[in-house]
């Protein structure tokens, strides 16, 4: 009984966070964070924490689509990953070029119109890893609706440096003159990759760092940053909205009062257990969300108490 009540309880939480959204982030940068935690905590390989991250993935592009965010960059393998011990390392290549194209030949995402980018060093990455990433680019190189950008071999610091590099050897040759050097200069000599800034960073797993992620689209656009407790195969559709109301806030003049959330929740509540039935014994069960007026929004708030 417990459970099927917290279910509901998130099912309303759900539909309160998507009945206050009024503008979602264009685009949105994830740092997939826990994968290895996820499995020495349930006992297995770490390999399988990051498959069970994969699929995480799988469901929060559906969630990007459903809520029309036109771009999404995946962190899914930065420069100091190289370091992790060989059989790791290896396997997590194999899940690259296994997931690359496997969504490259996914139906939905030709008919939602994805187009698949990777950037990074791709270079460094094995043959399997690159051909998997040509592959992707091609299948979906003619879709315009939404943009998936893949961090293969990503590093922040050593994307500027390469700019850094590149500018000043133009420089040297002629082609630029110093004082003409501006933004639009540093953004061309970057890696082909993100198409506008970074509105929203997401990081799962609890560690509140950007861990060097896209620092030219994000910092540059003083991207809003969200980090969430949970490991990334266990981040919630919750926890991604919670996200997004993170960027609305700091983009909203004003919050909306304590009285109008507690009047959404009401009429999500009883919306949903109109759909529910039996319902009276779903009343029972969870009292709190009687329609007589009694108790406050922060007794039984699904919220309270977690930690974002």
């Amino acid at each position: 009984m417990r459970r099927r009540v917290r279910r509901f309880a998130e099912r309303c939480y759900e539909q309160l966070l998507l009945a206050e959204l009024s503008e979602t982030p264009a685009h949105v940068a994830v740092i997939q964070d826990g994968n290895r935690r996820y499995a020495a905590r349930q006992g297995v390989d770490p390999t399988d924490g990051h498959r069970a991250g994969a699929e995480t993935t799988e469901q929060l592009l559906r969630w990007c689509v459903e809520l029309d965010i036109e771009e999404v960059t995946l962190y899914a393998f930065s420069t100091e990953n190289f370091s992790r011990p060989p059989s790791e390392r290896e396997a997590l290549f194999d899940l690259a070029a296994e997931w690359l194209r496997q969504f490259a030949d996914d139906e939905r995402i030709q008919e939602a119109g994805v187009r698949i980018r990777a950037i990074g060093e791709t270079q460094r990455l094995p043959g399997r890893v690159r051909e998997a990433i040509d592959y992707a680019q091609q299948q979906t190189a003619d879709n315009d609706t939404y943009t998936l950008n893949v961090a293969l071999a990503y590093g922040g610091r050593a994307e500027l440096l390469a700019a850094t590099r590149d500018i000043a050897t133009a420089v040297e040759r002629g082609e630029f003159d110093p004082e003409s050097i501006d933004a639009r200069t540093v953004e061309s000599a970057l890696y082909d990759g993100p198409t506008r800034a970074v509105d929203l960073i997401v990081r799962s797993g609890g560690d509140e760092r950007t861990s060097n992620f896209l620092p030219w689209q994000a910092n540059g656009n003083e991207a809003a940053v969200y980090f969430s407790a949970p490991y990334w195969p266990a981040f919630r559709k919750i926890d991604f909205l919670r996200a997004i109301r993170t960027y609305e806030e700091r983009n909203c003049a004003s919050s909306r009062s304590r009285l109008g959330r507690m009047r959404t929740f009401a009429g999500v509540v009883g919306a949903t257990l109109a759909d529910t039935t039996p319902v009276d014994r779903l009343r029972a069960a969870a009292p709190w969300c009687d329609h007589t007026g009694s108790g406050t929004a922060d007794d039984h708030d699904p919220d309270a108490g977690t930690a974002d």
